[in-house]
């Protein structure tokens, strides 16, 4: 397989593999292009919950970025997991030293099970300074909500806090549907003049851990390799969808899904 592009990822590591940037470094592989990393926290966790967490001094995250970057430039950057205000302000100002357009940013606050990832000053932070700089955010309904100060129970909620998080700054939204109530899955996406609904099927299954990683990673991808925002998030979706059903099933809690349901493995190598 001929790689196809370079994404950078800033995010968290997750000891357990399913998600943070172990999650994301697969997906970007699985699906043709070059993963560099650097790395924001350190954490000990596994499927059912998250132990500990160790943030990465600042001063080594920008150090990643840019010694990297000035390296091997990146076609796309997504980024994950920023843990508290001085890390968002280092990563902010790496971003304009290193100057790369097409930035995915999933703005994670919120553990699977439930662990909080972040701190309300860092909140602030994030929408002050990061959402203007990102090409698109991919908030799932629970972050939303935080981001935008409004309870969302329905599609109809989901389009109301796009457009909020839109007026305050973020160029494109794309709001996870998978925590309503429905038998449909409904994944919003809102650019500046246009609404995109994706509808699928909601798959029934405990094994969705790092599905929010995954898919920025995979938007990423498809978009670092010209691929509209659109069309880019619409592939994304496909791949999680099918990595949900193709899930090895491990772990006691929130299992993880099957990142490399992707690839074909030549007869060359088995």
């Amino acid at each position: 397989m001929k790689i196809k592009s370079k994404v950078l990822v800033i995010a968290g590591s997750d000891s357990s593999g399913g998600a943070g940037i172990q999650a994301d470094i697969k997906t970007v592989c699985s699906l043709g292009s070059y993963a560099m990393t650097a790395v924001t926290a350190v954490t000990a966790q596994n499927t059912t919950g998250v132990k500990s967490i160790f943030a990465i001094p600042p001063i080594e995250i920008s150090r990643q970025i840019e010694f990297s970057s000035n390296d091997i430039r990146p076609d796309a950057i997504k980024i994950g997991m920023l843990s508290n205000t001085k890390v968002i302000n280092t990563v902010t100002r790496s971003l304009k030293k290193i100057k790369v357009n097409k930035i995915i940013l999933d703005p994670v606050m919120v553990a699977k099970g439930g662990a909080r990832l972040i701190d309300k000053e860092s909140i602030k932070t994030l929408k002050s300074k990061l959402l203007k700089k990102v090409s698109l955010i991919t908030p799932n309904i629970p972050e939303a909500e935080i981001l935008s100060n409004q309870k969302i129970n329905s599609k109809e909620d989901m389009i109301s806090a796009g457009k909020k998080l839109i007026k305050i700054g973020a160029r494109n939204v794309l709001i996870k549907g998978g925590h309503l109530k429905s038998k449909l899955s409904y994944d919003i996406l809102l650019e500046k003049n246009k609404i995109h609904i994706f509808k699928n099927k909601k798959l029934k299954s405990k094994h969705t851990h790092g599905t929010g990683c995954t898919l920025s990673s995979a938007i990423a991808v498809y978009y670092s390799c010209g691929k509209s925002l659109k069309k880019s998030c619409e592939n994304a979706i496909k791949y999680v969808n099918h990595a949900i059903n193709n899930a090895p099933k491990y772990g006691k809690g929130h299992g993880p899904i099957n990142h490399l349901n992707s690839i074909d493995i030549k007869k060359k190598f088995v």
